[in-house]
């Protein structure tokens, strides 16, 4: 199962090709591909018309969505930040730092192509596609 970050499905529904919407495109029906309630939120409030609006909320819930937060997770989430902020980082989204940390303690692979990412897979042991 592959974790999709908002960043990806945004530039996916814009028609925006990147290395990460063709890699998005070549996954779908072929391997599990997932998205989160955060995920659902951030890509769905961009959406001005109701018919696109309606289209991507239709393809995203046939997906499995993860509930990505909770206390523990929220919890985690403030440790990973201040870990990555004592080396020098800070991540610009507390959303990104929410979604990384989801995917690093589920042990799932996030399709991403935001480099707010980047820290987390160099220091937390996120994995990425």
């Amino acid at each position: 199962m592959i974790l999709v970050d908002s960043s990806v499905w945004i530039d996916y529904f814009n028609g925006t090709e990147t290395l990460a919407t063709k890699k998005l495109d070549n996954l779908l029906g072929v391997q599990p591909v997932c998205t989160g309630d955060l995920i659902l939120a951030e890509v769905l409030q961009g959406f001005r018309l109701d018919q696109d609006y309606q289209a991507a909320k239709n393809l995203l819930c046939s997906l499995p969505v993860h509930a990505m937060l909770g206390v523990t997770l929220s919890l985690k989430s403030a440790e990973n930040f201040r870990n990555l902020r004592k080396q020098g980082i800070t991540i610009r989204k507390t959303i990104d730092t929410m979604i990384a940390t989801f995917c690093i303690e589920n042990e799932l692979p996030l399709l991403h192509s935001d480099k707010d990412f980047q820290p987390f897979q160099q220091f937390l042991g996120l994995q990425v596609v």
